[in-house]
C-alpha cells in the first residue's frame, strides 16, 4: 500500500509538472523568446544573449548540421527524445567505473536544459530532462528541434548559436562554412570554455579531429574529405565585441549575476527586472569618458559607481575607459589601495567610542607606530600641527591625527566597522588608517552607505526579481540593511564630510557647479598611483577611482582632488534633477551648538561659526575662543578661565611631582 500510494504520488506531481511545462513547450512552435532585463524605470533595456543571431536550419550548411548531429547525438533522427541505448551503455559504464563516467544526453535534452532547466548536475534535473525532451518531440518536428538546438548552444567567449560563431570565427555566415570549419565549430560543442578558439587553438583543432572521425564512421564524409579535411588549419579572426559597448560593463555585470544563480542558460521569455536606471547609467558613462579625456593620459582606466544608500540599489556602475577595447570590469574586480578615502571609518569607530567631532589630538608630531618607532605618518603639507579636533584633521586629511585616532580607539575596533560595512580581508597595520588596505570601486561605494544611509549599511543589489515565462518569481532579492553605527554617529560623520566639501579637501566641487548638501573624501596613495572620491547627497552615493591597471603614477600632484572629484562632481550635476539632494534629517538624540569654526570652541565678537553637533554623552566645549578679540567682557572672562586653568594645570604638576 505504501509502494501504491507512493507511486500514485509521485505520478500526480509528475503530471502537473509536466502539464505546466507542456504549456511553454508548446510556445517553442512560435519560435524561441529570449530573457530581457529590465531597468528600474520598468522598461526593457537589453537582452540576455545579444551576441545570438538565430537563423532557419536552411540558412545552416549540411556539413555543420552533420557535424553537430555526429558528435552530439548520433542516433537524433531515430530517438523519441531519450536514446535508449546511449542511456543504457552509460548506466554500464557508470556502474563499472563507480561513478559517473558518461553522460547520455541527447541532442533533444540538451535543448530542453537549455531551454528551463539549471546546469546543476544532479539525478533529478536528468529526469525533468527526460521528461522535458518527450513533451518536445512530441510538439515539434526534428527539424524544429535542430533548427533551435544550432540556435540556443553554447560555444565559448560569450556566444550562442552557429550563425553568430561562424561571424566570429570566419567572419562568415553559417551557411558557407566549409567542412573544416564545420567541424571545427561542432567539436566546441563539448567544452566550450575550456576549447575556446581564442585561448585554445590546439585543443579546439584536436577536437575537430574527433568529429571528423565520428562523420567518416556514420558515413556522413568519405575518406577522402575526412583527410583532406584533417590537413587544413581553420584560419580563425581575432575576437570581435559588440558593435553597441554602451553600458557594456553594468549589462555584462547583471548578465553574470544571473548566470551565477541560474547557470549559462538562456531560458525563453524570462524578466529579470535590475536596480539601475539606464539614465543615471548613461550619466556615469558620459561623466567617465569626459573626465578621462580632460586628463589626456593614454592607458589611464577610471571606474564609477553610484548606489541608492536607502536600498543599496546599484543605479550605475562603470568599469573602465572603454568596454569595446577592455571588458575587465574595474568597478568590481579591480581592487586598490583607497588611500585617505578610507580614513571616515576610522573617524567613525572614534565617535562611536565617545569621542566627538572637536575632540582634540595633541602631540601629532611625534605619532609612531607602537612596534616600529622608525615609522612615522606624514601629510602632503610641509607645516605638521601638533594640536587638531577630529573635525579640523578630516577636513585636512592629516595623516599623523587619522594614525594616531586609530591607535586610541583600537585597530580591531577600525576593523570591525570596515568589515561590517562590507570591507573584508584589510590588514591588521598601524598605516591601516592612511588606506593601505585594498578595495574595489563597488565595495567602498557600498560602504559608504552607512553614513548617509542613518548608520545602516545597504548591501549592494543589481538584481531585484527575476520572473520565469509563466510569470512566476524565481527569484527575489529584498532590501538587505544592517545596523552598523548610530544614527547620531552616522549624522556626525556627514557633518564632518560636509565640511570637507566646503572647507577641506573636496571644495573643487563646489566650484564645479555641485550643490545642495552633499559630502565626501577624498583620496590618493604613495607616488599618486590611485585616485578617489567618494561622496554622496542623502539620495546617491557615488565612488570615482582612477588609475593605471597597472600601477604606476598617474601624475605630478595627481591627487583625487584634481584627479577623481572632477568626474565624481560632473556625475553629481547631471543626475541632480533626477537624484535630488535633499538635508539630512537630525536625529533626536544630537544636538547643536554654535562654535568658532577657527577655533571649535565657543565664540566670541569677531568669531566666524559653524554649528556643531553633539550626541548624548558628548562633552560640550567651554572655553572660550583665544583666537579672536571678542568684547572686552569676553576678554575679561577669558582672563580669568585662562588663570584659573593655568592654575590648575600647576596644581596637577605639584601632585605628579609628588608621586
Amino acid at each position: 500500500m505504501a509502494l501504491l500510494l507512493g507511486l500514485m504520488t509521485a505520478t500526480v506531481v509528475s503530471a502537473v509538472w509536466l502539464s505546466r511545462y507542456a504549456v511553454a513547450v508548446h510556445r517553442l512552435t512560435r519560435g524561441i523568446g529570449d530573457t530581457v532585463f529590465y531597468g528600474a524605470d520598468g522598461q526593457p533595456w537589453f537582452r540576455l544573449e545579444e551576441q545570438r543571431h538565430d537563423v532557419s536550419l536552411d540558412d545552416i550548411s549540411l556539413d555543420l548540421q552533420h557535424a553537430v548531429v555526429a558528435v552530439e547525438d548520433r542516433r537524433f533522427y531515430h530517438h523519441p527524445g531519450v536514446d535508449p541505448i546511449g542511456l543504457a551503455r552509460a548506466v554500464v559504464r557508470d556502474v563499472r567505473l563507480r561513478g559517473r563516467a558518461e553522460g547520455a544526453s541527447t541532442l533533444t535534452q540538451q535543448l530542453a536544459r537549455t531551454l528551463f532547466l539549471s546546469n546543476v548536475k544532479t539525478y533529478g534535473r536528468k529526469v525533468k530532462e527526460a521528461g522535458l525532451a518527450f513533451l518536445i518531440e512530441a510538439q515539434l518536428t526534428k527539424k524544429q528541434i535542430l533548427e533551435f538546438y544550432l540556435n540556443r548552444i553554447y560555444l565559448s567567449a560569450g556566444v550562442y548559436g552557429v550563425e553568430t560563431m561562424a561571424q566570429h570565427l570566419f567572419r562568415k555566415p553559417a551557411s558557407q562554412v566549409t567542412l573544416p570549419e564545420a567541424a571545427f565549430i561542432a567539436g566546441l560543442i563539448r567544452a566550450p570554455s575550456a576549447l575556446s578558439p581564442w585561448t585554445n587553438y590546439d585543443g579546439a583543432l584536436e577536437r575537430s579531429h574527433v568529429v571528423l572521425t565520428l562523420m567518416r564512421d556514420q558515413g556522413l564524409i568519405t575518406r577522402d574529405q575526412e583527410a583532406g579535411a584533417r590537413r587544413v588549419r581553420p584560419r580563425i579572426q581575432p575576437y570581435r565585441q559588440p558593435s553597441d559597448a554602451r553600458a557594456g560593463f553594468a549589462k555584462e555585470f547583471l548578465r553574470q549575476q544571473f548566470r551565477s544563480e541560474f547557470g549559462g542558460d538562456n531560458p525563453p521569455d524570462w524578466q529579470v527586472h535590475t536596480a539601475f536606471l539606464p539614465s543615471i547609467q548613461d550619466a556615469a558613462e558620459q561623466s567617465v569618458a569626459g573626465g578621462l579625456a580632460r586628463l589626456r593620459r593614454p592607458g589611464l582606466e577610471a571606474a564609477l559607481v553610484a548606489i541608492d544608500p536607502s536600498t543599496g540599489d546599484i543605479l550605475a556602475m562603470v568599469g573602465g575607459a572603454s568596454y569595446a577595447r577592455s571588458t575587465y570590469n574595474r568597478a568590481v574586480r579591480s581592487r586598490r589601495q583607497p588611500g585617505s578615502a578610507f580614513k571616515p571609518f576610522v573617524y567613525a569607530a572614534a565617535l562611536a567610542k565617545g569621542y566627538s567631532p572637536v575632540s582634540v589630538l595633541n602631540n601629532l608630531t611625534h605619532v609612531r607606530a607602537p612596534d616600529d618607532p622608525e615609522w612615522h605618518p606624514r601629510s602632503a603639507e610641509p607645516d605638521q600641527p601638533d594640536t587638531l579636533t577630529l573635525r579640523a584633521a578630516l577636513l585636512e586629511s592629516n595623516n599623523p591625527a587619522a594614525a594616531d585616532l586609530q591607535q586610541r580607539v583600537g585597530t580591531r575596533a577600525v576593523l570591525r566597522l570596515a568589515s561590517d560595512a562590507g570591507l573584508n580581508d584589510l590588514p591588521d597595520v598601524p598605516s591601516l588608517a592612511l588606506g593601505t588596505g585594498v578595495v574595489s570601486p563597488l565595495d567602498l561605494t557600498s560602504a559608504y552607505t552607512v553614513f548617509p544611509g542613518g548608520g545602516q549599511f545597504a548591501h549592494p543589489r543589481g538584481i531585484i526579481s527575476v520572473y520565469d515565462s509563466g510569470g512566476r518569481q524565481v527569484l527575489d532579492r529584498p532590501v538587505e540593511r544592517e545596523q552598523v553605527l548610530s544614527p547620531a554617529v552616522a549624522f556626525q560623520m556627514t557633518s564632518m564630510l560636509r565640511d570637507v566639501i566646503e572647507r577641506g579637501t573636496g571644495t573643487p566641487a563646489r566650484a564645479l557647479g555641485v550643490r545642495g548638501p552633499v559630502a565626501g573624501k577624498t583620496g590618493t596613495t604613495d607616488d599618486y598611483r590611485d585616485a578617489w572620491f567618494v561622496g554622496y547627497s542623502s539620495s546617491v552615493v557615488a565612488g570615482v577611482w582612477v588609475g593605471f591597471d597597472q600601477p604606476a603614477s598617474i601624475g605630478r600632484d595627481a591627487y583625487g582632488a584634481r584627479v577623481a572629484l572632477p568626474i565624481w562632481a560632473d556625475f553629481m550635476k547631471r543626475v541632480a534633477r533626477e537624484l535630488p539632494a535633499r538635508e539630512y534629517a537630525v536625529p533626536s538624540d544630537v544636538h547643536g551648538e554654535e562654535l568658532c569654526s577657527v577655533s571649535y570652541v565657543q565664540p566670541v565678537e569677531g568669531c566666524p561659526t559653524y554649528t556643531e553637533y553633539f550626541k548624548d554623552g558628548d562633552t560640550v566645549p567651554s572655553q572660550l575662543c583665544p583666537i579672536h578679540q571678542g568684547t572686552l567682557k569676553q576678554r575679561a572672562a577669558r582672563a580669568i578661565e585662562g588663570f584659573f586653568r593655568g592654575l590648575g594645570g600647576r596644581i596637577a604638576g605639584l601632585f605628579g611631582r609628588r608621586r
